[in-house]
């Protein structure tokens, strides 16, 4: 077994360094941490990406993820977000897209990696395609989980695309294949040791006033923040019934009697349809075959007579009209028109009503019993910003936020309201109690202090514990045990592994540092 120390330390660099106690870099608009060609990298981005490996190490450690894991993968997500806005900006220089009949067609043959996993998609232990495909077909698949699924694919099937034309032609050498199949294939298990600061450098460290000042000095700009708002939250969505449904089917039999007087298909689609991906192609779909559309719709178009408008079709996506214009087998070249799913005006205004209601309840009653009387879902300590408003279910919450900030600055001799009126999205009504409130700008000394006092703590901390973590390098080389240069340190030895060059273990992450070590020292070296 190969002997690593790893100074965890690797992702120290980019993250202690590069970014101050407000979470950002140096030289960044007040929401981006850095430009790659230009380019923002918001916070926002780089927040849901560590969020997903966070959650991910999680799962695969079964517990706690320690201070020097949680750099690791910050370090990891740092990478993904600056290769994403690299592989978008060559995409956009190639003017690679994806087409819907493309996205439909990976998101039924191509399932995400972690709906593979899902119990419920198995046959005897193995993934299961076509119970995979029942359940996007079915009642289960929400309109949420489509558009999450939706947006997905309309990310992937783009990097896909790029990465065939970056490869076909490609000539690849056998000292490159060797390369790639040792990367893939060759493993390492190793021993190593965590160096946690406040174990090898414990109790306080002393910081003084004038140290804390002059970091204020040298980092103010770093340290604007944009105007956040932590809110209890009553939703009043603006579901589909019956009735919407009915009203789509009723616009789209008109827009099927308009056709059949001699009106232009691709004319019609091109004003009506909501399909953003074939709208201005007048509706073509381009070709496809069986099982790359939903089955409402498939059917339609494997049985329509050639040249034909179809009566309307309700599928999740909305009601169709599709014309078949050409089949050979099992390809059909067809175009469609479709007619959204949504509230009929009536419908919309007796919903308008009951959130009118609803305000006037919690002006009094409070949100909470409000929400209570009328059946609503209540959601608190919702954390908003101007970086980050979007909120599930909702939409953006940005006018939360903007009436968070006009009540605190109020200076017309009222008391500040804690509780909403009513906002609309086209998701919902909502209605908002304040918790708490952080205008936009640089904070006070006084406000910024503590997160001062630390951030200079942990660097203090961390110098000396890199001189401790150097001396017991030292050690090792010279040929004392790992264990026992561990136990005079109380420390207790670790594995990973095994793991591979490009399928790192998660307690140690991807640094090449740490990797280049694994496979670089000799075994039991």
């Amino acid at each position: 077994m190969m002997l690593l120390l790893a100074v965890a330390f690797a992702g120290w660099i980019v993250f202690e360094l590069g970014m101050d106690i407000s979470g950002q870099s140096p030289g960044g608009g007040a929401n981006d941490l850095g430009r790659v060609n230009g380019r923002p990298i918001p916070y926002a981005a780089y927040q849901a990406a560590y969020q997903e490996l966070y959650q991910n190490a999680q799962q695969q450690l079964g517990g706690q993820i320690s201070r020097e894991q949680q750099r690791a993968l910050e370090e990891e997500a740092w990478n993904r977000v600056v290769t994403d806005v690299l592989l978008a900006q060559e995409m956009d220089r190639r003017g690679i897209r994806a087409t819907n009949a493309e996205i439909r067609m990976a998101a039924r043959t191509n399932p995400h990696p972690s709906l593979v996993q899902q119990e419920i998609f198995q046959t005897e232990g193995q993934f299961d395609l076509a119970k995979y495909q029942q359940f996007l077909d079915g009642p289960m698949a929400d309109n949420a989980l489509l558009l999450q699924l939706e947006a997905y694919y309309r990310d992937a099937v783009p990097r896909s695309k790029l990465f065939r034309q970056v490869t076909a032609g490609a000539y690849v050498s056998e000292a490159e294949l060797w390369r790639a199949w040792r990367d893939q294939n060759e493993s390492a298990t190793v021993d190593y040791l965590r160096l946690p600061e406040d174990r090898l450098v414990p109790g306080t460290v002393t910081v003084t006033d004038d140290q804390i000042r002059r970091r204020y000095r040298e980092r103010r700009e770093d340290l604007k923040q944009p105007a956040t708002a932590r809110v209890t939250l009553a939703l009043l969505p603006k579901g589909v019934d019956a009735a919407d449904t009915a009203a789509a089917v009723t616009r789209a039999q008109q827009l099927r009697a308009e056709i059949a007087g001699g009106a232009d298909f691709a004319a019609v689609a091109r004003r009506e349809s909501t399909d953003p991906g074939s709208r201005e192609a007048g509706g073509a779909l381009g070709t496809f075959g069986r099982g790359q559309m939903v089955p409402e719709f498939e059917r339609a178009a494997f049985s329509l007579p050639i040249g034909q408008v179809s009566e309307p079709v309700i599928s999740p996506f909305g009601v169709h009209l599709i014309q078949v214009q050409e089949r050979t087998g099992d390809q059909v070249t067809a175009r469609h028109i479709l007619i959204p799913l949504q509230k009929a005006d009536e419908a919309l205004d007796r919903l308008g009503a009951r959130a009118d209601s609803l305000e006037r309840l919690a002006e009094t009653a409070g949100v909470e019993r409000a929400a209570q009387r009328f059946g609503l879902e209540v959601r608190r300590g919702v954390n908003v910003s101007e970086a980050s408003p979007f909120v599930p279910g909702i939409g953006s919450a940005l006018e939360a936020i903007e009436w968070a900030q006009e009540e605190r600055t109020r200076q017309d001799g009222q008391p500040a309201a804690t509780t909403s009126p009513v906002f609309e999205t086209e998701q919902a009504y909502y209605i908002a109690r304040l918790e708490q409130f952080s205008p936009a700008g640089v904070p006070s000394l006084e406000a910024a202090t503590p997160g001062i006092r630390a951030e200079l703590i942990r660097e203090a901390k961390r110098a000396r514990a890199r001189e401790i973590g150097q001396q017991m390098v030292a050690q090792l080389r010279s040929g004392t045990p790992l264990a026992e240069v561990a136990r005079a340190r109380g420390l207790e030895v670790q594995t990973a592994g095994p793991f591979t060059r490009v399928n790192p273990n998660p307690a140690l992450g991807q640094a090449n540092a740490v990797v280049g070590a694994a496979f670089g020292t000799p075994v039991n070296g």
